[in-house]
């Protein structure tokens, strides 16, 4: 379901119709694009949504460009569960406000995924391929499902 978005003025990633037609510079999208696009839609949809039309749009992104194998199901949800969580926290903030309040969310390296996964979790095929909740990983491997 559709919500009234406010485009911000000081975007750094592509407006979502320029997402997802994939008409936008991909050389400039970096992890600030990325966690810009997961704001506009979660802003625009309900979280189910915007998790489906993120992930779908990113593996079609990945295939067009040659690198399908970069797509992280994993990280993808993660960032935009938590950039859901940080804009219900803060609702009308404008993208200057959201990047001003959460600069944990921009920090690469420790990046805020760890803080939840351990680098083998991330590096794993399972989380790679599926969306792996972080109380799943105990050591190396993702807990068994039964």
């Amino acid at each position: 379901m559709s919500k009234a978005l406010n485009q911000p003025a000081t975007a750094v990633g592509p407006s979502l119709d320029e997402f997802e037609a994939l008409e936008f510079d991909v050389e400039t999208f970096d992890h600030s694009a990325h966690v810009d696009v997961a704001w506009q839609y979660v802003r625009r949809y309900d979280l189910v949504e915007a998790i489906v039309r993120y992930r779908d749009t990113l593996k079609r992104l990945t295939a067009s460009i040659g690198i399908p194998g970069k797509y992280h199901e994993t990280i993808t949800w993660f960032f935009v569960i938590l950039v859901a969580e940080r804009t219900r926290l803060a609702p009308g903030q404008s993208w200057d406000a959201f990047h001003a309040a959460n600069t944990d969310l921009f920090s690469r390296q420790p990046g805020i995924i760890h803080r939840y996964y351990p680098d083998a979790a991330l590096r794993s095929a399972e989380a790679r391929e599926h969306f792996v909740l972080p109380s799943a990983w105990h050591g190396s491997a993702p807990a068994a499902v039964p």
